[in-house]
């Protein structure tokens, strides 16, 4: 068996002089029947390894229901790495930020133990049985027992959140136990307190960076005498979230930075090799003094876009890789324009008046606390007096439609700090809210979503509240087209009548990728053929949604849309390429 260990200065593969060259693909953001594609595609760019995250919060979303399979079949991810002839490297945190909702941690996790990330001994309990049951999977696919795996990750950025080093010391221990018997590391941005508190004396030392390498390199060298360099994240893009710009790298000056990296002997993992997609609700959210959810697509301007495609990264990079190590001759081929085709929208009435059971309490009750897991929960109360005000709620987690007698007043926003809104004489006041995405950096993992707080009027207290959840993807089936109730829905459009669902079919002479334009509709979510795309919003950056090829079908495909606002022109249409918002000059 292939032996994998750490030198003076190198990583040794057996026992020679070995430079890794990797690249980042989670799984989890790339559709099962795809993920072949995408690691082919590495080593077509001279890749030997890849590197994934391990999303806890995907494998064990409700506590004591463990998934690997499918969409969480991590083993057979790491088999057709190795079928591939790479390496790979596994970070299963428990935390991995990634962008990715509550930062990989289950929200039954978060919401249930004290000591998040830390030696408590209820989360600690929490996080060894998590990581023993990644372990099984990982523990028989490492090199030296004939697969693929060649460093684990202990933990990620811990740094940059904490220095309890009986919490690093409890993750080595049940890592060694469990019988990972190939070199662990640890990652951190090149300072010197993040690097000096987020790793052990047996831990080797890696940074995270995107620019500046051999300043980076020289700050970790500091920190790690003696071994090999490594960058396990080099960052050549950067993410987006909604109501900003399209985040996109110099593909000239990121080249650089890899030329720079490899010349110094440093081993390297770029992030993101292929991003892939926040399919569903999975998008997480940043929050460093104001609240920006993130886009449902991860194209993170990597070599391989969103739908698998080669960039101009890919090619720059693949130029870079062929100075330092063999590159295949063979290339991939290049994008297809997808097929481009229109069909009308056809209303299929209200969806949001959901029959799910209701909490009835005094004060509006959270999410968390009512155990729901989509993106909104309707709050429903009597106003006082039948008088309106200045509507003002302690917090809105995330954004909140406000309605009195079944008629739109406005929104409460998050992003916006909002928490107070004039609201007319009635008698019913409702509040629609959205979970935008659950924040997934620094302290604020696991806060809970809903109104937070009192809700008064003028001063007054309004209470007792009915708190329904509303599951966006476990809805009825809209009403066929031409009903009484698509009647009912356009009318009621024009009255407020609220959310409304739409239905369409179209056809495919076989399957294919699609980007579907969502500009002229509001704020929701799209599913085709079952499937959840994720989140649209008109405010943007992302226009496009994409559609993988294996969740078509030749012949009739069907799409449902589920609209929070309002759509302004009943219509689907599909375009040849993705569209995901303008650039910073």
């Amino acid at each position: 068996m292939t032996s994998f260990s750490l030198g003076d200065t190198d990583f040794l593969r057996d026992g020679q002089p070995h430079q890794v060259i990797s690249g980042a693909i989670h799984y989890f953001r790339v559709h099962p029947d795809q993920w072949q594609d995408r690691i082919r595609k590495a080593r077509l760019m001279g890749l030997n390894t890849i590197e994934t995250y391990v999303a806890w919060n995907a494998h064990e979303p409700r506590r004591g229901e463990w998934d690997a399979t499918g969409w969480n079949d991590l083993g057979r991810f790491l088999d057709l790495v190795h079928a591939e002839g790479l390496d790979a490297i596994v970070r299963p945190g428990p935390y991995i930020c990634a962008e990715w909702h509550n930062g990989g941690l289950p929200v039954w996790l978060t919401g249930s133990v004290e000591g998040l990330r830390s030696s408590a001994p209820d989360f600690l309990e929490e996080v060894s049985a998590y990581l023993r049951r990644v372990y099984d999977i990982v523990t028989p696919r490492q090199i030296d027992r004939g697969g693929p795996v060649v460093l684990v990750q202990i933990e990620n950025e811990y740094g940059a959140y904490g220095s309890d080093r009986a919490y690093l010391e409890a993750l080595v221990a049940v890592t060694r136990d469990a019988g990972i018997t190939v070199p662990l590391t640890t990652v951190d941005q090149p300072v010197d307190r993040m690097l000096s508190d987020g790793s052990l004396p047996e831990l080797h030392k890696t940074g995270s960076f995107g620019s500046r390498s051999a300043e980076r390199l020289a700050t970790l060298r500091r920190h790690q005498p003696t071994g090999p360099l490594m960058c396990s994240e080099f960052w050549d893009g950067w993410f987006d979230w909604w109501g900003g710009v399209h985040h996109t790298t110099d593909v000239a000056a990121a080249a650089a930075d890899l030329d720079a990296l490899l010349a110094a002997g440093a081993s390297v993992n770029i992030y993101m090799f292929h991003g892939g997609t926040n399919f569903a609700l999975t998008n997480g959210a940043n929050h460093k003094g104001r609240y920006l959810p993130l886009v449902t697509s991860y194209d993170y301007d990597a070599p391989l876009d969103e739908a698998g495609n080669p960039t101009a990264k890919f090619f720059a990079f693949r130029e870079v890789i062929s100075r330092y190590a063999p590159v295949p001759d063979e290339l991939p081929p290049a994008a297809d324009p997808a097929p481009a085709f229109e069909v009308p929208l056809a209303a299929a009435g209200p969806w949001t008046d959901t029959h799910a059971s209701a909490a009835k309490t005094t004060q509006p009750e959270t999410f968390d606390a009512l155990g729901h897991s989509s993106a909104l929960v309707r709050y429903d109360a009597v106003l006082p007096g039948g008088r309106g005000g200045l509507l003002v709620v302690g917090e809105v987690r995330d954004l909140a439609w406000v309605s009195v007698d079944g008629r739109g007043v406005g929104t409460l926003s998050r992003t916006r700090n909002d928490r107070a809104i004039r609201i007319p004489d009635g008698q019913a006041l409702s509040i629609l809210v959205e979970d935008q995405g659950r924040v997934n950096y620094d302290h604020r993992l696991g806060e809970e979503k809903g109104l937070i707080g009192e809700v008064g009027i003028d001063g007054t207290p309004v209470i007792g509240w009915t708190s329904t959840p509303v599951d966006v993807a476990d809805i009825a089936p809209a009403p066929a087209p031409g009903t009484d109730a698509e009647t009912d829905a356009v009318a009621g459009a024009g009255a407020g009548a609220g959310p409304l669902a739409w239905t369409a079919e179209f056809t495919l002479e076989a399957p294919a990728d699609l980007f579907l334009d969502t500009a002229t509709w509001g704020k929701g979510y799209a599913f085709v053929n079952d499937f959840f795309l994720g989140r649209y919003w008109r405010n943007g950056p992302q226009r496009t949604l994409y559609v993988p090829a294996p969740v078509t079908r030749r012949g009739t495909n069907t799409l449902v849309v589920r609209e929070l606002e309002e759509v302004i022109a009943p219509r689907a249409v599909f375009v040849a390429s993705p569209m995901l918002g303008v650039t910073e000059e």
